[in-house]
């Protein structure tokens, strides 16, 4: 390695260390105050929590499951978040008794350092619909594109309108259907970039500025620093 390849190194490792310290504070469309960071293991019962708080329909569109209770070893491997083949971004109601657990956004690896992964998102029902999928996938791409993971595969029930229209805003491509799930490709630069161009989501915006301050570069640029 070069001297110049191992201060690159150096500075994508700072950088990479700082997002995973940030913790967003910002507000839903409706205001509601909520505090976005990363997911680590100690969260298993969070994760767990979140779960058991969603309605049967909402977990089966995001587990294709309506069951209560998710088996521990799904419970674990949401948890099993290392920052690099597995990143995660969970969101807290700071304005709500007890600070409840209320959404959370993964990318997965398909392979060890590899370039391509898959994408979920989750949120409590009576938080949806005010931004705060958005919110946490604009954290969450930030991290991917930091961590070299550029493109995210998705796969969402046919009947998951709201999930749709997410994957959509984001630039996602359709790349087909099969079995009544919905394919789709997204590029984590064009969905940062389509995200940072949205002025009317001023949560996603509070996302991009405080990940931006602690990065190098454009959080809406090419990926180079």
């Amino acid at each position: 390695m070069t001297g110049t390849d191992s201060r690159a190194e150096g500075r994508m490792e700072a950088r990479v260390a700082r997002i995973d310290a940030v913790a967003v504070h910002s507000a839903l469309n409706d205001g509601t105050a909520v505090v976005l960071r990363t997911i680590t293991p100690d969260d298993a019962p969070l994760i767990r929590e979140g779960i058991a708080k969603l309605s049967a329909e909402s977990r089966y569109l995001r587990f294709f499951s309506p069951a209560p209770v998710l088996p521990d070893a799904v419970v674990r491997r949401l948890a099993d978040v290392d920052g690099h083949d597995h990143i995660a971004w969970g969101a807290i109601c700071s304005e709500c008794p007890g600070r409840p657990p209320i959404g959370a956004v993964h990318a997965v690896r398909h392979r060890q350092d590899g370039p391509v992964g898959e994408f979920s998102v989750a949120v409590l029902d009576e938080f949806q619909g005010r931004g705060l999928a958005r919110m946490m996938a604009a954290a969450l791409l930030v991290q991917c594109r930091a961590e070299g993971l550029e493109v995210l595969d998705v796969h969402i029930l046919s009947e998951n309108l709201a999930a749709k229209r997410l994957v959509k805003s984001m630039a996602a491509v359709w790349t087909g259907e099969s079995a009544g799930v919905a394919e789709y490709r997204l590029d984590v630069v064009s969905a940062i970039a389509a995200l940072a161009a949205d002025a009317d989501a001023p949560g996603v915006q509070d996302v991009l500025r405080a990940l931006d301050s602690v990065g190098e570069g454009n959080i809406a640029g090419n990926g180079a620093d």
